[in-house]
């Protein structure tokens, strides 16, 4: 039997300066501060479904999400609200929140860049928190299985991502993959958020656990998803039905971009753990320059060397 052939509508190239943010992205699901213990992608996660229920429309909250997210690339914990809190003015902190996103957005297509821009000045008159749906809670703490492949033992890579940490991350890169696709990010987004609605009930086997269930698993994935969305607002429930037909085709551009960030997520998620695995005290020195430049650099590499450290 012939390989089925490869999909060429995206060149080899075509995604690859996107790539190195896409990879930093993952580091928002372990990044946790003590407002926000379970990470920063969770928090975007709860956030953007407490928006989504509030009314607000998907279009902005995609853009509003996807800006926070690329600005705490480089500012991690430092968001609005904490500058806020900690006395900084509205103007500064715009200023700061730009600074986080313009460090990191170079690879951006510039239309999308201008748009996140904008919302980050939206962000700062965001209405106050409301309840995220029940599920959301248990997709923050419903654990990824991991990878797994039939006749195969599974793969766990801890700290486990949840699935509201995937889910979170998907959506996102969603945004980001949508220009080159020429896709609207709204329901790319929409559907980054809520592809695995299923498994606030049904714990993660992965491919290899499911494919035992065999023709059992597709009602029960469907039954599951519906019971998710009955709980929505009717307004949001269309809306989201709507965002999951782009699930499992390439066949629109929404849908390209929802299963283009999905697989990209997937697959770097693995690759930000053999990163980590491969990390080395002679990049932390050389490349992150781990003693900082300032008064102390001097007094701090003669420390090292003295204690047999470095180099």
């Amino acid at each position: 039997m012939n390989a089925p052939a490869r999909d060429t509508t995206v060149a080899p190239g075509h995604l690859a300066k996107l790539r190195p943010l896409l990879s930093e992205l993952m580091d928002l699901k372990r990044i946790r501060t003590p407002d926000h213990p379970d990470g920063l992608a969770a928090h975007g996660f709860r956030r953007a479904w407490a928006a989504l229920v509030a009314g607000m429309d998907p279009g902005t909250v995609a853009l509003q999400e996807t800006a926070r997210a690329v600005a705490a690339v480089r500012l991690g914990g430092l968001d609005a609200g904490v500058l806020q809190r900690a006395g900084m003015a509205p103007r500064d902190t715009l200023l700061v929140l730009r600074r986080g996103l313009d460090a990191v957005a170079g690879p951006l297509d510039p239309d999308l860049r201008e748009r996140l821009s904008q919302a980050l000045s939206q962000e700062l008159e965001a209405p106050g928190p409301h309840a995220p749906p029940a599920f959301v809670e248990r997709l923050v703490h419903q654990p990824r299985a991991g990878a797994t492949f039939p006749g195969r033992a599974r793969i766990l890579v801890p700290p486990q991502e949840g699935h509201a940490d995937h889910c979170y991350a998907v959506a996102v890169g969603a945004v980001l993959v949508s220009p080159r696709f020429g896709a609207d990010p709204a329901l790319p987004f929409l559907a980054g958020l809520s592809h695995h609605l299923f498994n606030a009930e049904l714990p993660d086997a992965g491919y290899a656990g499911e494919a035992l269930l065999e023709d059992l698993l597709e009602p029960l994935m469907k039954g599951l998803t519906q019971k998710a969305l009955a709980s929505l607002p009717e307004a949001l429930s269309r809306s989201v039905r709507q965002a999951l037909e782009l699930t499992g085709h390439p066949d629109t551009a929404e849908a390209r971009a929802f299963n283009a960030a999905d697989a990209l997520d997937r697959v770097l998620e693995l690759d930000a753990h053999a990163r980590a695995a491969g990390f080395t005290l002679r990049q932390a020195m050389e490349e992150l320059e781990l003693i900082h430049p300032g008064p102390l650099r001097a007094f701090g590499n003669d420390v090292l060397a003295e204690a047999a450290v470095w180099p």
